[in-house]
C-alpha cells in the first residue's frame, strides 16, 4: 500500500510544507483546489461577509476541481491545511466526502498564523467516514508532520 499526502493552500504556506513532506516521504501529493479559486478577500477572515465566513459559518460544501485515481491503493493519508474557525476549510470537507475512507489511517497537519489545533479531528471525521484513524497536529515545518 502507498502513502498520499493531500493539502490545500490557501496562501502558499500549507503547501510549502506538504511538498517539502511529500517529497521526504516519498509520497504522491495531490492539492486541493477548488473550483471557483479563493482571492484574498475571499480569504479576509476579518470581513464578516468574506468568502471563507460565509463557508465556514454555513457549513456549505465548496466544489473541488479534479479526482485521485486510484485513491483505494493507498492505506495512509496526510491531510494538509491553514486553520479556518478553529478547523478545517470547507473546501477540505467537500473532499474527503468524495472519497470512500474505510480502514485508511490519516493524519491531519494544519498550519495557522495564531489559532491552535482545536478539535480539528473530531470536527473533520464526519467526512473521513470509515477511517480507521484520525489524529491532527499543528505544523510550521515538513519536519513536524510525522
Amino acid at each position: 500500500m502507498e502513502t498520499l499526502v493531500v493539502y490545500f493552500s490557501a496562501e502558499g504556506t500549507t503547501a510549502k510544507v506538504a511538498k517539502e513532506f511529500g517529497e521526504q516521504a516519498g509520497a504522491e501529493v495531490f492539492e486541493i483546489i477548488p473550483e471557483e479559486i479563493y482571492t484574498a478577500a475571499d480569504i479576509n477572515w476579518k470581513n464578516p461577509l468574506s468568502r471563507c465566513n460565509k463557508e465556514q459559518l454555513g457549513g456549505k460544501d465548496v466544489p473541488v476541481k479534479g479526482k485521485i485515481e486510484g485513491f483505494e491503493n493507498y492505506d495512509t493519508v496526510y491531510i494538509g491545511f491553514p486553520i479556518w474557525y478553529g478547523q478545517a476549510p470547507r473546501v477540505v470537507h467537500t473532499f474527503c466526502k468524495g472519497y470512500d475512507w474505510t480502514g485508511k489511517t490519516v493524519h491531519l497537519f494544519a498550519t495557522s498564523g495564531g489559532s491552535g489545533i482545536g478539535k480539528t479531528a473530531e470536527k473533520l471525521c464526519p467526512s473521513l467516514s470509515g477511517a480507521k484513524s484520525v489524529d491532527a497536529k499543528l505544523v510550521h515545518s515538513a519536519g513536524e508532520v510525522l
